[in-house]
């Protein structure tokens, strides 16, 4: 069997079904490509980043914004502060690197606090939902499409 092979119906569609719906919730379509480009760049999944980048474009982000995702924090005027709190959540959830672990000790596993109150401030209590349920999406899907190796170029719209 190939890497590369479509995924089980079902697999598929529960896959499919929450990035957009997380993707409505969140009411902006720029900052949900922003999100998925941004987790798509530390998850290394060359399909995603291939189709959000296509996405993000469509959406009407320029060239030096996205150019500049990957260093969000010094894009200057470039993001607003909800713009902000967004690559951090998404960098946060992502990585699950901060800080101790409550149950291990060390080595990580969870999102700072810091950060989490930032996106509070910017998203409240109830949006919040949306950004997270977008970034697991896309960290989910990064995850098969690696571990199958499939190859940018092959998103049909």
């Amino acid at each position: 069997m190939s890497r590369t092979q479509v995924l089980d119906r079902q697999v598929g569609a529960a896959m499919s079904a929450l990035s957009p719906a997380a993707k409505r919730g969140l009411g902006d379509p720029v900052l949900a490509e922003l999100v998925t480009v941004r987790a798509s760049q530390l998850d290394h999944c060359a399909f995603c980043l291939d189709m959000h980048l296509r996405l993000a474009r469509e959406q009407g982000v320029g060239e030096q914004r996205l150019g500049l995702l990957d260093a969000w924090e010094e894009a200057g005027d470039l993001c607003s502060e909800r713009e902000r709190a967004a690559p951090a959540l998404t960098e946060a959830v992502t990585v699950l690197a901060g800080g101790a672990s409550q149950a291990f000790g060390s080595g990580g596993g969870f999102v700072p606090d810091e950060v989490y109150e930032k996106a509070a401030e910017h998203f409240g209590e109830a949006e919040l939902a949306h950004p997270t349920g977008l970034i697991a999406a896309v960290n989910g899907w990064n995850r098969i499409m690696v571990s199958r190796r499939v190859a940018p170029g092959g998103y049909q719209p």
